[in-house]
């Protein structure tokens, strides 16, 4: 079974979370004490995406810098038809701070094609249409 887009996000917000320890040179017993002050859990694993959210910020706070990655992937590149319905979508992405991996596996999920950029204007519209419902559920603007 492939992994859902939930999944992906969760396993980076993961990996995150290992990079502060590291990068703040935390020891497991500093790390799990601060851990449990913050979200109440002793395990990452345990912690839901609000848990997550809370812990990567404290992380900042006292220190931890998110590194970029080297390249950001670019917009896809598509037909004059589909550059309008992309541009929202990347509205879409930037607004929920998520990459273009996210819509390549929504893409996956919903319209069974490889990639955002093989799908038609109908498909695009179907993945527009599942990030504004994901907005509203979680209280963004819809982009």
């Amino acid at each position: 079974m492939k992994p859902t887009p939930a999944d992906v996000l969760r396993k980076n917000e993961l990996a995150k979370i290992h990079l502060a320890k590291k990068q703040l040179a935390l020891d497991d017993d500093e790390y799990r004490a601060i851990m449990l002050s913050v979200t109440g859990k002793q395990s990452a694993a345990d912690l839901d995406w609000q848990g997550r959210h809370k812990l990567l910020n404290h992380f900042k706070k006292i220190g931890f810098k998110v590194v970029a990655k080297a390249a950001q992937r670019p917009r896809p590149a598509v037909a004059r038809n589909r550059q309008a319905l992309i541009g929202k979508i990347e509205a879409q992405l930037a607004e929920a701070k998520l990459p273009w991996a996210y819509a390549d596996a929504m893409a996956k999920r919903i319209c069974k094609v490889d990639s955002i950029q093989f799908c038609t204007p109908e498909h695009l519209g179907k993945i527009i249409s599942a990030l504004s419902y994901s907005a509203k559920r979680h209280g963004r603007s819809e982009g």
